[in-house]
């Protein structure tokens, strides 16, 4: 955990930095504009700004909830759907191409949508804002989590299925044991690029009513009208959020090359 910190500390803080270097340089510019920017209403410095801050920040929480819980779920899914991918039963292929290509074909915002209002006319089940938004982001992100798996279970050397079968391993244990292990240390760069990829889709479900970060940012300037400030730091938000979680990502990435490193040379 301290490696950790370190690691964000060293990393993640000049990047912040710089990004409050350039909203200070944005904000003097800004001062010259026509019209005004009032940027008071999301200074931390004064009540109401500080207030505008909190309501939006406490939109954070439901965000990265829902795009983890999504990512989980769509991991699994994707996992149940790339094992027919490289099978060689050619109608277990057929079915993971049509579920791949179909899925990620449906643009994510119809889909938030017929989740929310769809499934209680098709099914009868009634999902609230927050389930819908992970169902709709777990659904459409399972066919690229498919696809990110089977390129990561193919790039293993056939050797390895070998060798696991002269040991008495079968089929799955071999895929538990020893291809899913390796494969899933190459794909980490791109599963933590897809909860990136999760949080900053999130902001589609604020169309449902899901009072997270774009939500509250929408209804904060249904109220004040300051649509440029308040959207400016709703970028910011996301953007700290989003560097936050792709430091983290290089750093696991790091560590589990530095153990692989020594395992070798054991």
């Amino acid at each position: 955990m301290k490696s950790l910190f370190k690691y964000l500390l060293s990393y993640v803080v000049p990047i912040v930095v710089a990004l409050a270097i350039i909203v200070v340089v944005f904000y003097f510019i800004s001062r010259n504009s026509e019209p005004k920017l009032q940027w008071y209403v999301v200074s931390p410095f004064n009540d109401q700004g500080l207030a505008n801050l909190k309501f939006m920040w406490s939109g954070t929480l439901a965000t990265l909830q829902m795009s983890f819980l999504a990512l989980l779920i769509s991991i699994v899914v994707g996992l149940i759907i790339a094992i027919p991918g490289i099978a060689k039963n050619r109608p277990l292929r057929a079915t993971n191409y049509a579920y791949v290509e179909i899925v990620r074909s449906i643009p994510l915002l119809p889909l938030i949508l017929w989740v929310y209002y769809g499934m209680p006319q098709i099914a009868g089940v009634q999902l609230d804002y927050f389930w819908a938004g992970v169902f709709a982001l777990a659904l459409s992100d399972s066919a690229f989590e498919a696809e990110i798996f089977r390129a990561g279970i193919q790039s293993i050397p056939r050797g390895q299925s070998e060798a696991a079968r002269t040991v008495g391993l079968n089929y799955f244990q071999s895929m538990i044991y020893v291809i899913l292990p390796q494969a899933i240390r190459r794909i980490l760069p791109a599963l933590g690029n897809q909860f990136a990829y999760m949080v900053k889709m999130s902001a589609l479900v604020s169309v449902i009513g899901l009072q997270e970060l774009t939500r509250r940012a929408n209804e904060l300037n249904t109220t004040v009208y300051r649509a440029l400030e308040i959207y400016t730091v709703l970028i910011i938000e996301y953007l700290i959020i989003i560097l936050i979680i792709g430091q983290a990502v290089r750093w696991l990435e790091r560590k589990m090359g530095n153990e692989d490193g020594s395992a070798r040379r054991n």
